[in-house]
């Protein structure tokens, strides 16, 4: 069946009738083609001990119906130290385009025993691959680097790569021309003392010359409240600017975790947040929702979180939420629609 809009929350199927595996995912563009990729989730169910089975890519034109494009990171099945191993936690891939080298880059979180969480870089002359490794178990500024974005600035090209310093706060770093590291220069925001109020899961966008970023809080799989924060300049300073999703009353971001923000190259004005629903048997709305993000993530008599899972986390089963932006003047909104279409956007 050939779709012709958005279902939030549903069941996303390809063109071949196989659920979508592109968690955790993000959209680039290439000569009018739009290629969406992210974690390939098909093998990650309760009991397997596989956390990923590489990186998948799909293609499309119209952003509603997706063509499998296979996986343009495979895992590496026989060395378990390796860090595209199934049994490593490969998350969030990102990749852009490096105009000087003509190079797509691709960074990718591996979380490691502990909290130490280092990147892995690869390269390639097509958005499709083959992927070359450059740089394998980094720990750019030598610091333990967790969820991120990847960002070029649309005026001179210069790279920027955005993370969480695990358990910590959030650092905007440098890109080195060739975008496979970080130069040493960099700025830090939103300090926290702990999860689940450190920020993770930035997703940066660019609007009317300001630098924006959306985060979620650091709760596991459980969803959280989102925020966002805006500057005129990607180094800062931030102002928060409060919850995106004001109306939602279960204070779960629609029971989401935003991965990226997509700016539509057709539409005028449009910014597509595309979000992760990692559970979608637990949609509990109100009062009951929060009462039980509270009861899962309370300090516990030593002061630390206690960052309890449920009892089945099956992320071969995950949704995807994709919903509009508007804005309330610099202040970025999210609105629940159970169907949307690029038709109610005008075009550039």
């Amino acid at each position: 069946m050939t779709l012709t809009s958005f279902h939030p929350g549903q069941v996303w199927n390809d063109t071949s009738r196989n659920r979508i595996q592109a968690h955790g995912g993000s959209i680039i563009t290439v000569d009018g083609v739009y290629y969406w990729y992210g974690e390939n989730k098909e093998f990650t169910v309760p009991g397997s001990s596989i956390w990923h089975w590489g990186v998948r890519c799909y293609s499309s034109t119209d952003l509603y119906n997706w063509e499998d494009r296979g996986l343009i990171v495979p895992p590496v099945e026989d060395d378990p130290e390796h860090p595209l191993h199934p049994g490593q936690a490969v998350d969030r891939p990102h990749i852009i385009y490096n105009e000087q080298t003509g190079k797509f880059v691709c960074w990718i979180k591996v979380m490691s025993k502990g909290s130490l969480q280092r990147s892995t870089v690869l390269v390639a002359d097509d958005i499709l691959g083959p992927y070359e490794i450059v740089q394998t178990w980094l720990r750019p500024l030598s610091m333990s680097a967790g969820d991120f974005d990847l960002v070029v600035d649309p005026h001179d090209g210069k790279g920027y790569y955005v993370f969480e310093r695990v358990h910590s706060e959030l650092i905007v770093a440098d890109l080195t021309d060739d975008y496979t590291n970080v130069t040493g220069y960099y700025s830090t925001h939103f300090p926290q003392p702990q999860p689940p109020f450190v920020r993770e899961a930035p997703a940066h966008f660019y609007r009317e010359r300001k630098h924006y970023l959306l985060t979620s809080g650091t709760t596991g799989y459980y969803p959280n409240p989102s925020e966002s924060a805006v500057s005129p300049t990607i180094h800062g300073p931030y102002t928060v600017l409060g919850d995106l999703h004001p109306t939602d009353a279960s204070r779960t971001s629609f029971h989401t975790q935003i991965s990226s923000v997509f700016e539509h190259p057709l539409k005028k004005d449009l910014y597509i947040a595309l979000g992760d629903r990692w559970l979608p048997t637990y949609l509990d709305d109100g009062d009951h929702a929060h009462r039980a993000f509270e009861e899962h993530f309370a300090p516990g008599r030593d002061g630390d979180v206690r960052m309890e899972e449920f009892a089945e986390v099956n992320t071969s089963q995950a949704d995807y939420v994709w919903l509009p932006l508007r804005f309330e003047g610099d202040r970025p909104v999210i609105d629940w629609h159970d169907e949307w279409s690029l038709d109610d956007f005008e075009d550039r």
